[in-house]
């Protein structure tokens, strides 16, 4: 039952700075714009995320059975797993790189469960079918980690041109003003998308430590009162549902000045009419993933829709020396969460965890 906690309140703690971590996504554009306050941004994002947070659970059942083999999952490997996307997020967001939450949690949980199963890599599901669905690393995570920022970029670039084409004879007081009003929209579906889709992990991974404690017995001598906690089945409970959405709200109150900098000032210079098109073209793909259960790097995909709708203006208005240290952080992120996740599961386990 103490593990149980420990895994539950770093859950939370990863949830909370998901929330901060990831609140760029939601708002960069929209406070780069100068169409917010930072302030009125952030209580925006907050309150989108937390809508969006609600709907749904495909993403959270890919996290908790399509990603690794859940019946050699213990509460040690689960423990490793979120002290690896932790440590990562907080390295990341100390250097201002928008990183992806996403990505640290898998790659934490997969370094984590090959520990477990001393070394053995089957543990892992690299694509096969469960209950119907396709899941597994390939169509879930390695895929859509190459893919979705090449559609960002292209999409963002694509609905630039288009309105581009569409208001050539507008004046740029129009743009500016007319825009200014529809990117509050499009930073309210921005913020949707993202706590559909991010929130969700967490909530596969209380899942998948509430199935686990279920079947060890840690459960057993609990009061009625705490009956909720047996999970017998590898469901998402509405109770966790809430916890989480709330837990990443709050953490997206809490900001991200030093990646908002980043995404909306260092890469590329913004209007509204940029904004908007970034964000609408990120939201769409997000929207799309959460559907297909597909645990999406939000920071992938918002990150290049801003590039792609900035190499409109022309390409040498992208700071690409940014860019390529974004993109670092993007290559590193699997494998140095995988090696922390799976250093730290060998650690608890010679302490007899």
């Amino acid at each position: 039952m103490t593990l149980f906690l420990i895994v539950l309140l770093a859950a939370l703690v990863f949830e909370y700075i998901n929330g901060f971590h990831d609140a760029a996504n939601a708002i960069a554009t929209v406070v780069s714009t100068k169409v917010l306050t930072p302030r009125q941004a952030i209580a925006l994002a907050a309150f989108f995320n937390l809508v969006g947070a609600l709907l749904g659970t495909a993403v959270a059942k890919t996290i908790s059975e399509g990603l690794v083999d859940a019946n050699v999952v213990t509460m040690a490997t689960l423990v490793a797993a979120l002290t690896g996307a932790i440590i990562w997020n907080l390295f990341t967001w100390w250097l201002g790189l928008p990183s992806s939450s996403s990505h640290a949690l898998v790659g934490g949980l997969c370094g984590a469960a090959i520990a477990t199963a001393s070394n053995n890599w089957g543990v892992l599901i690299w694509s096969e079918t469960i209950k119907g669905k396709h899941v597994g690393l390939w169509p879930k995570v390695v895929l859509p980690m190459f893919t979705s920022p090449l559609v960002g970029f292209v999409l963002g670039a694509a609905l630039m041109f288009l309105l581009y084409a569409l208001l050539r004879k507008a004046t740029p007081r129009f743009v500016n003003r007319w825009f200014g009003k529809a990117q509050i929209l499009s930073a309210c579906f921005m913020g949707l998308s993202h706590g559909k889709n991010d929130a969700q992990k967490t909530m596969g991974i209380i899942a998948l430590a509430l199935f686990t404690g279920t079947q060890a017995g840690a459960f057993d001598q609990l009061p009625s009162w705490l009956h909720f906690l047996h999970t017998p089945q590898l469901e998402i409970e509405r109770w966790v549902m809430v916890t989480c959405a709330l837990v990443m709200a709050a953490g997206t109150a809490g900001g991200g000045w030093r990646i908002i900098k980043t995404m909306g000032h260092k890469m590329v210079k913004l209007q509204p009419v940029h904004g908007f098109a970034a964000e609408t073209t990120a939201a769409t793909i997000i929207i799309g993933a959460s559907a297909a259960g597909i645990p999406l790097s939000t920071t992938h995909v918002i990150s290049t829709s801003i590039m792609g709708v900035g190499a409109t203006k022309r390409f040498s208005a992208v700071k690409w020396g940014v860019v390529s240290r974004i993109v670092w952080a993007w290559v590193l992120t699997l494998p140095v969460t995988g090696l922390i996740g799976y250093g730290t599961c060998r650690l608890l386990h010679a302490f007899g965890l």
